[in-house]
């Protein structure tokens, strides 16, 4: 199990693939850990080396009190780059992830070479409906915020499948105090005006039926990039990695190589 030992955290990570071959990072959505990207790991070339690793207060890595602000967050990632010596890398983040990548983008485009921004947005909801679901995870438990976020990531959508169920299980396990640390990092952060300025190779991925972050508001984020495209993937919700995998990676692998990243 690779650990990232840095002075105040352990990080739980993944390093598939070959370690001279171009790099992708994956970032997870809030609750979930690395593990939902298992069936796009699957559908990727070979020829690329693929991080992934779960967020603090998820998965495996350790579990600080909160509340964590995206600054920290944020600071995760460019530690856990810095101590795998990557440069140059495609940095793809989901939901939570996607404002980890807005920020790293912003703070260390050194690193970055090319940003894949899905179901996420430079603000994601606002501030009062932020207190409500921390609130509600407070008060009703953890049981209930698993039920509301199936609900509302997978609508219209039978939710014994066994893939939402995988899902479920990840929600399950994850530390309720590292999902409300996590809200409350989402919660204050707004990154509109510093991803207006990113000038890089930008790939935005929406899904048709994400209540979350419905498809409008990943493209309008992602049209803050010049030069930017926008993909939108149909039959899936808020985890479009979970619902349509091979689509999923498809879309990732033909950016790569339009950008010039796998050639």
């Amino acid at each position: 199990m690779p650990i990232a030992y840095l002075p105040d955290l352990r990080l739980h990570y993944r390093d598939d693939g070959p370690k001279h071959a171009p790099a992708l990072v994956l970032v997870h959505a809030l609750g979930t850990d690395l593990t939902i990207w298992d069936a796009v790991c699957a559908a990727l070339p070979d020829t690329l080396r693929v991080i992934r690793y779960d967020l603090r207060g998820h998965g495996q890595s350790d579990v600080p009190s909160g509340p964590y602000t995206m600054g920290a967050m944020v600071r995760d990632a460019e530690r856990l780059l810095e101590h795998l010596g990557l440069k140059d890398v495609a940095f793809c983040g989901l939901s939570i992830g996607g404002l980890v990548a807005q920020g790293i983008a912003v703070k260390r485009l050194d690193l970055v070479r090319s940003l894949i921004l899905s179901n996420t947005a430079a603000r994601i909801g606002h501030e009062s409906l932020w207190d409500k679901r921390i609130e509600a995870a407070r008060t009703q438990g953890h049981s209930a915020m698993v039920k509301a976020s199936l609900e509302r990531w997978f609508p219209r959508q039978d939710l014994a499948q066994p893939h939402i169920q995988r899902i479920k299980d990840i929600l399950e396990r994850t530390s309720p105090e590292g999902y409300i640390a996590a809200m409350e990092a989402i919660r204050g952060t707004d990154f509109y005006t510093p991803t207006s300025g990113l000038r890089l190779p930008t790939l935005g991925i929406g899904a048709v039926n994400d209540a979350s972050t419905p498809p409008d508001l990943v493209r309008e984020t992602t049209e803050l990039v010049p030069g930017s495209e926008f993909t939108l993937i149909r039959r899936a919700g808020h985890l479009p990695c979970a619902d349509q995998p091979e689509t999923y990676a498809r879309v990732l692998t033909d950016f790569l190589n339009a950008t010039g990243h796998l050639s």
